[in-house]
């Protein structure tokens, strides 16, 4: 069995795919969820972890004197843990170098996009929707890929893909990309651990 942790800043809706696709789905049997980790101690995935009884850890970088001591943190944190994979759902803060190094080919990203369009710095949540829907596209969908130190250019490991229609809103594309992200993340970590990528 993989031990995962999950890094997270918000509502936690993949982090429970995740877990839902660990208790009764496809990745029974091969992972437990051993870590969760906010740098917002408001972040509802905090409560959703204690729900399935999850480790959660709040890490506030305000409590820290540099981004060194912070990442230092969130890295023996890891290592207590003895996490074999880490996986990013909806973390807002960049990774430092040293935690990408030490799960570099381990650590897993979801991306609200079909990249490598629509990724890099500042296209995150809605902005990535909006920026979909002012260039016209006729698709989008969502993307599994390995973390590396530039923003959204690791290795593609799972990507699907939705329509867009000309009436679309942000909030719709939004609602239909999210519903996908749910189904390929766990998909992708059961790639990543059967040696399928």
């Amino acid at each position: 069995m993989k031990r995962l942790a999950v890094l997270v800043s918000g509502s936690g809706s993949n982090m429970q795919s995740i877990a839902d696709s660990v208790n009764r789905g496809i990745l029974k049997g091969l992972v437990e969820i051993v870590l969760v980790i906010s740098n917002n101690p408001g972040a509802y995935a905090l409560e959703r972890a204690r729900n399935e009884n999850i480790k959660a850890v709040c890490i506030e970088r305000k409590s820290f004197e540099d981004e060194i001591s912070f990442n230092g943190a969130i890295l023996r944190e890891l290592r207590n843990a003895e996490t074999d994979i880490v996986c990013l759902a909806g973390y807002m803060r960049m990774i430092g170098r040293e935690i990408i190094r030490a799960y570099r080919g381990k650590m897993l990203n979801i991306h609200p996009a079909l990249l490598p369009k629509f990724g890099g710095k500042g296209m995150y949540g809605r902005h990535v929707h909006e920026a979909v829907v002012k260039s016209g596209e006729t698709k989008s969908g969502a993307t599994v890929h390995f973390v590396e130190e530039e923003y959204d250019t690791g290795k593609i490991i799972v990507q699907r893909e939705v329509e867009v229609f000309a009436s679309d809103t942000p909030q719709d594309i939004s609602k239909r990309v999210l519903a996908v992200e749910h189904r390929i993340y766990p998909e992708a970590i059961k790639k990543v651990i059967e040696g399928k990528v």
